[in-house]
């Protein structure tokens, strides 16, 4: 399942920020392989930026 673009266009925070952190979890779900992975085909990106547009995870850059 794909986000909408519209959701993407209301996202207000740093659109920098927000790749970074989607990229970096899509990694990690990529490595993890959880049954999450498996219920989205596979598609690590597109559940990574659900995660993080949701807020289902926290990010912090230092």
């Amino acid at each position: 399942m794909s986000m909408p673009l519209e959701d993407l266009f209301e996202y207000e925070g740093n659109a920098y920020e927000f790749t970074v952190a989607v990229n970096r979890r899509a990694y990690q779900l990529a490595v993890l392989k959880t049954p999450e992975v498996e219920k989205n085909n596979g598609k690590v990106v597109s559940l990574a930026m659900r995660q993080v547009f949701n807020k289902q995870i926290e990010y912090h850059f230092e």
